[in-house]
């Protein structure tokens, strides 16, 4: 029996960052990137069927925590998991992430396959069970 893959779209500022992420993740997961927030909008206008998202919160222009904000305010009907991986833990964003924009779970760098294989699955069920 073949099981579908989930669709996970990881973004961060860092093109080498999201080449780690599309070689840690291909054979888990179908992988999308995206290079900033505003890509990361174009890629779920264009792809509904999201799963989950993996954002970096440090950005430019738009941070982790005003993309999980803005996918709130123009996709309210995606049913999306939400995680955000930081090496800086900024802890009134991130409180305001997990109260107001459904925030996951927050992931300290450095990060471990296993680590966010498992938050994904975890943001899944979570989802699946509301």
């Amino acid at each position: 029996m073949k099981v579908d893959k989930k669709n996970v779209l990881f973004v961060d500022d860092e093109p080498i960052n999201l080449k780690i992420y599309e070689l840690t993740f291909r054979g888990d997961f179908n992988v999308f990137v995206a290079v900033s927030g505003e890509e990361a909008l174009e890629v779920l206008k264009n792809n509904e069927n999201m799963d989950v998202i993996v954002t970096d919160q440090l950005m430019p222009e738009m941070d982790g925590v005003g993309l999980l904000k803005e996918i709130g305010e123009k996709y309210p009907h995606i049913n999306l998991g939400k995680l955000i991986v930081s090496g800086f833990s900024e802890n009134e964003d991130i409180e305001k992430a997990f109260e107001n924009y459904d925030l996951s779970e927050f992931i300290s760098k450095p990060w471990t396959k296993e680590t966010i294989v498992e938050a994904i699955y975890e943001s899944i069920n979570k989802l699946e069970t509301r």
